[in-house]
């Protein structure tokens, strides 16, 4: 009996520790080397619900925050459509990979 539960947990136990938890998406590693996000050019989206998002594409990664007053409430400007973004977002975008859109 204890053969057959050792049988049975060795695969298992293997299958289990060729789990890799691949690397950290915690942080943003910089790949493209673009600088400060600060240096970038801003878009505008707008939500489904009319309210304004920060959009910016470097090419490789997208960045998105919503656009907030200064007393932290969401700012509707109607400056697009809902779900159209506008501006020169993609003014950032890497020349080594480009963006296809």
């Amino acid at each position: 009996m204890k053969l057959l539960k050792l049988v049975l947990f060795l695969p298992a136990a293997g299958l289990v520790a060729a789990c890799d938890p691949g690397p950290d998406k915690t942080m943003d590693r910089n790949l493209a080397n673009r600088g400060h996000l600060s240096t970038m050019h801003a878009g505008v989206w707008v939500d489904p619900n009319g309210c304004d998002h920060w959009i910016i594409d470097d090419g490789v990664e997208g960045y998105l925050s919503q656009r907030l007053d200064k007393f932290g409430k969401p700012v509707c400007s109607g400056v697009a459509p809902p779900t159209v973004a506008t501006g020169n977002f993609k003014g950032g975008a890497t020349s080594g990979i480009g963006d296809p859109i």
